[in-house]
């Protein structure tokens, strides 16, 4: 009876988590969390005591390979992470992998990610999209939107807040100041908020104001018509 599943968690607004969602967090023996304290908020909120492990981005190599003969073993058991889908730019593909490599059943349930209410509420074309989640921080940003320069799709990406000046500049340099795009950021929260335009006119529109939350940053594509 070993499984794991993949629970997607709300991105902001807690009555985005599905039924079955909380049928499955309920029902598991263990659920693996990115971070205890915030999973702990939300299990607490609907009155779910199952108990918790950390599973995240710097401990996920020293012990997937336990955990994976622990759910081989027979334990049933859940992974989330602070919001989202679990593997979506966050901790799970690794633990996914090996589930997978071992024989243990995988099963991802459907359910709240951000990119795609950003994709669809920019008001860019979203029949073809190609998600590149984080640009680097540091080293290699350049590169990573240079080999983009003539990509057709529309292009998602996560930003911090405090980097999303210096990514709108480096598109602009790159796409060209006129390419269209759209900025969403707080998505489900009280002060949510989309702003669309060119690359420029939302740097302009940015850097006048403090900006806070998680960011989703949509790209038009090379020579995408609007």
């Amino acid at each position: 009876m070993s499984k794991l599943y993949l629970v997607p968690t709300p991105i902001g607004n807690m009555q985005d988590i599905t039924l079955r969602a909380l049928d499955i967090l309920r029902s598991v023996e263990l659920i693996y969390s990115e971070d205890t304290r915030r999973t702990g908020i939300l299990l607490k909120h609907f009155d779910i005591r199952t108990r918790m492990q950390a599973y995240h981005k710097d401990n996920e190599h020293r012990i997937v390979n336990q955990i994976v003969m622990t759910i081989a073993s027979g334990q049933i058991s859940a992974l989330v992470t602070d919001a989202g889908t679990p593997a979506v730019s966050d901790p799970g593909f690794l633990l996914v992998r090996e589930c997978v490599k071992g024989g243990v059943p995988v099963e991802t349930l459907p359910g709240a990610t951000a990119f795609v209410p950003a994709l669809v509420n920019s008001g860019l074309p979203n029949d073809r999209f190609v998600f590149e989640g984080f640009l680097p921080q540091k080293k290699g940003r350049q590169k990573q939107l240079k080999a983009l320069e003539n990509e057709t799709r529309t292009m998602i990406f996560y930003e911090s807040p405090h980097r999303l000046l210096k990514a709108l500049e480096q598109m602009s340099e790159i796409f060209g100041n006129d390419r269209q795009a759209s900025v969403s950021r707080e998505l489900t929260k009280i002060y949510e908020e989309t702003q669309r335009g060119t690359l420029a006119e939302l740097h302009k529109y940015f850097s006048q104001k403090e900006i806070k939350g998680e960011i989703v940053l949509v790209v038009s594509g090379f020579n995408m018509r609007i």
